[in-house]
């Protein structure tokens, strides 16, 4: 990965609770209140200990819902003893907690001690739930489905004659969902007194105020509208969340509704919302690890509110751990596609007045935080609700503008699909930005790992697909979407920074053609996409001194190809590689191998297709191409056995 740096704070020295310290919390004197408060305590420490040491994970939300978690498993869920499929149900709906989810359940002893260094590794605690995790009981971290899975439950359990109670957590930011709401009627028609919904009402998003987004509100009474028992308490105080329980014992006939009112990143002063907002723009610890130095300071506070709190159950402070956190290495000189992308908007906002940019409440990551700042007038934040953001921009083409929408590549195109054929099938122009495409990074887990984007959208008529692998080509590949085709587009965009080996040589950009990376004439490689490309053309390399000469060929349209040109790019070549940043059935690779093999070439060429087989794993980067293959030895073994003379 050519010349590397090492991240600040490499050496830093990270701390965490033992477990047994959890167990004196448990077999504690005091009140069940005072217990559930201390345990959380320590849960925060080992939630940021967790984060910190996985360089990724998501504070705020963690945080403030630790509360609500360590009452529900120490004193609210029965029969936890004999195991997940015969003990109450809870699960949270939003995912983004998983940090706080794990702490729990490794301080109730429900996971082994092992994993809280596991966050976010292979074969260790994904970046959000996965049900191979003992006692979660759902994946999450796509939103709004939580209540749908918790009803077809309830429904389930009725059938199969096994009487649970069914809790869910959800975010406020995740009630601008649409199927949030389509799920409430059924709930009440079904008089589901099984199921207990706790809204985590932290009142922040992703990025700022959910009423600066999409405002609630009167959320009790539209909740009540529905036809839900609604109660409201503060979510951090445990003598009254136990107090609101215990009054929905009696409702046996409604589904019942609790909004927890919590502060994001309750806890540590700095990370608290209403603190965190008041020192910058956007709420700077949705996601990712802290700082050295603002790890300390928090770990400084947690550690003097849990030793308050350990006190008040008559034990001592607790005895931390400790563990250097993993080293992370990445190279000096890399691609920004995201900031590639965010700059070449800004220029075109300034050459097309009609642009108009809509976001569903990723404005940062996204990279639309200039845009927004150059033309408020024309930036429409939608929050979390793409259906509906595809059906306005679809308004907004009727009318003669050029709406350009975004979000990440896993959600647009799976949620609005149907509203984007529908879009395209009135001859309009809209441009699709996919952020965070394809198997990396590998920390956040398959939720968030968009390898099904191009067979979900391939087939829709008057869209084209495209994906740029350097920060040149993000510029041209989107002037030219923008300013020269004449139809719907969906721009693909890796969000890792990549180095790459070579530099950008497209040319005049031309439908369903590429570019030839690297000269050779035994295989022709076809990839896109920066690390696809990077990592083939140092397997090349390091082939080359075996003997093999490897052509490598960037064809960044995804659902184009130009026969003619495809024909002149294999030339003499019997042997193609297609590499698929993508599950291999549906990806640019059958499109390929489908027109090679519609060139009648004699003699016969070979095609071999790599890409991803299975369910993504959720690791490190590396792990992740390791584990799939996609790395630059796992390249090299597969090159070699595309070729016959090599294998």
């Amino acid at each position: 990965m050519g010349d590397l740096q090492t991240d600040q704070g490499e050496a830093l020295e990270l701390r965490f609770v033992p477990t047994a310290a959890f167990a004196a919390v448990r077999a504690a004197a005091g009140t069940p209140a005072a217990r559930a408060a201390a345990f959380a305590s320590l849960c925060r420490i080992n939630a940021l200990y967790m984060i910190a040491g996985a360089w990724s994970g998501h504070i705020g939300t963690s945080f403030s819902s630790l509360e609500i978690m360590s009452w529900l498993f120490l004193h609210e869920l029965r029969d936890l003893d004999k195991g997940p499929k015969a003990c109450d149900i809870f699960f949270s709906s939003k995912g983004h907690d998983a940090p706080a989810l794990y702490s729990a359940l490794i301080g109730c002893g429900l996971l082994p001690d092992e994993k809280l260094h596991q966050l976010r590794r292979l074969h260790g605690l994904p970046g959000h739930p996965h049900v191979e995790t003992p006692y979660v009981q759902a994946n999450t971290g796509s939103l709004g489905m939580g209540i749908s899975k918790a009803k077809g439950m309830v429904l389930a359990n009725r059938a199969l004659g096994t009487p649970r109670k069914v809790f869910v957590l959800t975010g406020d930011g995740e009630l601008q969902e649409g199927q949030f709401w389509e799920s409430l009627a059924t709930a009440v028609h079904q008089k589901m007194g099984e199921l207990v919904v706790i809204i985590d009402h932290n009142k922040i998003q992703s990025d700022t105020w959910v009423r600066d987004v999409n405002d609630l509100g009167d959320l009790e009474a539209k909740l009540a509208a529905w036809g839900w028992h609604v109660s409201r308490c503060d979510g951090h105080d445990l003598t009254a969340f136990e107090r609101t329980l215990r009054a929905l014992d009696g409702i046996t006939d409604q589904p019942k509704i609790i909004i927890a009112d919590t502060v994001k990143g309750s806890g540590v002063s700095f990370m608290e919302g209403p603190n965190a907002l008041k020192q910058s723009a956007l709420y700077l610890f949705h996601s990712g690890a802290p700082p050295e130095q603002q790890y300390l300071d928090g770990l400084a506070e947690l550690r003097a509110a849990a030793d308050q709190r350990l006190a008040a159950i008559g034990l001592p402070p607790a005895a931390l751990d400790s563990r250097q956190r993993n080293p992370r290495r990445e190279p000096r000189s890399t691609d920004n596609l995201v900031a590639a992308y965010g700059r070449t908007l800004v220029a075109l906002g300034a050459e097309r007045p009609d642009l108009l940019a809509l976001d569903a409440d990723l404005i940062k990551d996204c990279g639309l935080l200039d845009f927004a700042a150059a033309y408020p007038a024309r930036f429409v934040e939608c929050g979390i609700a793409e259906q509906d953001m595809v059906s306005m921009a679809c308004g907004m083409a009727h009318q003669g503008a050029l709406p350009v929408v975004h979000s990440f590549a896993c959600f647009l195109s799976a949620r609005p699909n149907e509203q984007i054929y529908n879009q395209c099938s009135e001859s309009t122009k809209v441009l699709y930005v996919g952020s965070l495409a394809g198997l990396l990074p590998g920390g956040p887990g398959h939720s968030h790992q968009c390898v099904r984007d191009i067979s979900s959208l391939a087939a829709v008529p008057h869209l084209a697909m495209v994906e740029p692998s350097s920060e040149a080509e993000v510029e041209a590949l989107t002037r030219y979407l923008v300013h020269d085709w004449p139809e719907s587009a969906y721009l693909r965009l890796v969000s890792v920074k990549w180095p790459m080996p070579f530099a950008y040589g497209g040319g005049a950009i031309a439908p369903g053609t590429g570019w030839v990376v690297r000269e050779g004439t035994d295989v022709v490689v076809f990839a896109y996409g920066p690390w696809p490309l990077a990592n083939a053309w140092d397997a090349a390399e390091q082939l080359a001194a075996e003997g093999l000469s490897v052509r490598l060929v960037n064809l960044p349209w995804l659902n184009r190809i130009d026969h003619a040109w495809l024909r002149g790019v294999v030339g003499s070549c019997r042997s193609v590689v297609t590499i698929d940043n993508h599950y291999l059935q549906g990806g640019q690779g059958e499109m390929i191998a489908a027109a090679v093999a519609a060139l009648g070439l004699d003699p016969a060429v070979r095609v071999t297709q790599v890409g991803v087989a299975e369910l993504p794993e959720c690791g490190t980067n590396d792990e992740v191409l390791a584990y799939h293959g996609l790395d630059v030895p796992g390249l090299v073994r597969q090159l070699r056995t595309a070729v016959p003379q090599v294998a």
